[in-house]
């Protein structure tokens, strides 16, 4: 099992033909993900050779969906023209849509999500700013490398796509049965607590990590959620330990407000929920270990 993408996922790729678009196109066929197109309306019609596997590209995601019966979108698409790709595919209804697109305005991004709120929430939206999420051996929608760590029944939410890559290569010899990155940005698709949930009812995911940020209280609120619903094991991290207080680091999104934002009143927020955290990722790799090492 897996949360968002499986391998029955059939991923279209908005922005393909583009130079991050194909090479990233290349790297998610190889890993297993099964790609049915892409969309570009200039290059409607014409097809793709990515080292053997010809893919067509279609002028609209809806077209796209009509003709393979995609039910995932990845977009690569430049940021000026990244709110109208994204409310392109909620327009067509599409089920998830993962936005790697980073430097997308915050007030477009307020914009196609309240856009995906007034039309029902019919698509989940994964981003923007992220490398994406990938469900080891079964599919992976986004730039994560897939060679870092195979299947296994740990899963991860995380807003920093390097810390991702991190954790999932310190717990590589474990596995995981999902792991997204949900971005930094101030506004987001996919909270800590969309992915907490998924996680909880997901039969084949056995313990979480969470990797945080200081800035803004979303970790609070995971954390509020954690006591009150889920009863997996949880580790976990929040990057800027060593920040200078008051000072905006790293992501868009990690701008210190008074204490609620510091790494320490979210470690405390964290703790007083029964989440292990730990101060580095390697330490909190470590207690991850030792809960595995009891579940089997």
């Amino acid at each position: 099992m897996a949360i968002f993408i499986t391998k029955d996922s059939k991923v279209i790729v908005q922005g393909m033909t583009g130079a991050e678009g194909t090479k990233h196109t290349k790297r998610m066929l190889a890993s297993g993900t099964t790609i049915v197109g892409g969309v570009n309306p200039r290059k409607a019609g014409e097809k793709v050779d990515f080292d053997g596997t010809v893919l067509p590209v279609f002028g609209s995601v809806a077209d796209a969906m009509e003709a393979t019966g995609a039910d995932v979108t990845v977009i690569f698409v430049p940021p000026a023209f990244a709110k109208a790709a994204v409310i392109e595919a909620i327009d067509a209804g599409i089920g998830l849509a993962v936005v790697i697109t980073e430097g997308i305005p915050v007030h477009d991004t307020a914009v196609f999500w309240a856009h995906a709120v007034a039309t029902g929430n019919k698509t989940r939206i994964i981003g923007p700013n992220c490398p994406g999420l990938i469900s080891p051996g079964q599919s992976n929608a986004g730039i994560i490398p897939a060679n870092i760590s195979g299947a296994g029944k740990i899963g991860l939410v995380s807003k920093s796509g390097t810390l991702t890559y991190q954790m999932m290569y310190e717990l590589r010899d474990f596995g995981f049965s999902t792991a997204i990155g949900i971005g930094g940005d101030p506004i987001i698709g996919t909270t800590h607590i969309d992915a907490l949930e998924a996680f909880e009812a997901d039969p084949e995911t056995a313990a979480i990590v969470m990797i945080g940020e200081i800035g803004g209280d979303a970790e609070e609120r995971a954390a509020a959620y954690i006591k009150d619903n889920v009863t997996k094991p949880v580790v976990g991290y929040v990057a800027g330990f060593t920040a200078p207080e008051g000072k905006t680091m790293g992501h868009a999104g990690a701008i210190v407000s008074g204490s609620a934002g510091t790494a320490q009143a979210k470690k405390e927020a964290l703790e007083a929920a029964g989440v292990k955290v730990g101060k580095t990722p390697s330490e909190t790799a470590a207690l991850m270990r030792e809960i595995m090492s009891t579940i089997g």
